[in-house]
């Protein structure tokens, strides 16, 4: 079994996955598992402007120990006060803000965060930022690093996240001390070669990585991890 294979398995079972949500699209996917609406199946222009953008990176900062249907009702609460945009963030006292966001955990890290990436993301005038560049900024780890730059800026950045690990080590592709820099070359080595260009590439990434999340919420969210995954049946 390869890597490529396990894709081609998740997205046989689940299909397109329309990855990311976007609480103002009609969109929706009964496939998933929790959140079903916002979803873009086959539709791979979005973000499709800048305020869209500043979505998907705020989400990602929310999302950090939470589940993303907790993220949801955060950017819902904001966007009911008008204030889902860095200027409405800026505007709104930093009490509100933390109400608002409360459902997705660390309320009060999580509230200077995102006024800290506001101040980066204005800064960036438009312009992709680098990896590098959003490692610096207080709050942005890894995961949410590749985040913002996978599903917000279009960048082949693949994401990794602890469901991945669990599935990768479930299948034996890694052992548990495995780091993130360690598994996620692992997974763009093993799909070098699957794609003919980079908007390929891309599709590729976003998709594999929304299905491994899609999988996960059903296989192996409680231990024993992967009990009854069909994937299981492709490790020999």
């Amino acid at each position: 079994m390869s890597v490529y294979q396990i894709y081609i398995r998740l997205h046989e079972e689940y299909g397109p996955q329309g990855w990311w949500p976007f609480i103002n699209y009609k969109g929706e996917n009964t496939a998933k598992f929790g959140n079903h609406n916002g979803y873009h199946k086959k539709d791979y222009s979005f973000p499709r402007n800048s305020l869209e953008i500043f979505e998907v990176c705020l989400g990602s900062i929310l999302t950090q120990n939470t589940s993303f249907t907790s993220v949801v009702k955060s950017l819902h609460n904001l966007n009911n006060k008008d204030a889902l945009s860095p200027q409405g963030i800026k505007e709104m006292p930093i009490e509100e803000l933390k109400v608002c966001i409360k459902p997705s955990g660390y309320h009060n890290q999580k509230a200077k965060y995102i006024l800290e990436f506001i101040s980066f993301y204005e800064g960036l005038q438009g312009c992709i930022p680098s990896r590098e560049s959003l490692l610096k900024v207080l709050g942005i780890g890894e995961e949410t690093a590749d985040s913002i730059l996978l599903f917000a800026y279009k960048q082949t950045e693949f994401k990794i996240d602890s469901y991945t690990k669990r599935i990768l080590i479930d299948l034996d592709f890694l052992n548990e001390k495995a780091k993130y820099k360690d598994i996620k070359k692992c997974m763009q080595d093993a799909l070098e070669g699957c794609y003919k260009d980079k908007e390929e590439q891309l599709v590729l990434y976003q998709e594999f990585h929304a299905l491994l999340v899609n999988h996960a919420k059903e296989f192996y969210s409680k231990k024993p991890y992967g009990e009854g995954s069909f994937l299981r049946k492709l490790k020999n």
